[in-house]
């Protein structure tokens, strides 16, 4: 039997929301069809890897490996949700004036019309059909 991991009850959530919040951000900013020079590469490639950091912990809530150490996964993963917003501020902050509020709109739109199974894109062995 599968043992399970000992985790805040409200972690998977927190980690749904923040990949949705993160898909819906961007796929907006594709639909912007900005130039690679309009958009703050350096701070896409951060939101990027607290999305990937995200979706691993969730590979890690379905299927923890052996030995893996609790409280250090989720200490590192409290982590990455909490610089989340700073670093989403930061992104937004260098695109441009008139890139910021389209941005906005899709967003929104596009964030209300994720299901909680998108938040499982990605992620290996994990089909959003199964959830």
């Amino acid at each position: 039997m599968k043992e399970r991991l000992r985790v805040p009850p409200d972690l998977r959530t927190r980690l749904e929301t923040a990949r949705l919040d993160l898909l819906a951000l961007f796929r907006a900013l594709d639909r912007l069809t900005l130039t690679k020079a309009e958009i703050p590469q350096d701070e896409l490639h951060k939101l990027f890897e607290l999305d990937a950091d995200f979706a691993e912990a969730l590979l890690v809530l379905d299927n923890p490996p052996p030995g893996i150490m609790v409280d250090a996964m989720v200490s590192d993963t409290a982590d990455s949700l909490k610089a989340l917003p700073e670093a989403r501020e930061t992104f937004l902050n260098l695109l441009s004036d008139s890139s910021r509020r389209p941005l906005a709109v899709l967003e929104s739109d596009i964030r209300q019309n994720l299901s909680k199974k998108a938040a499982y894109h990605s992620i290996p062995g994990r089909h959003p059909q199964n959830r």
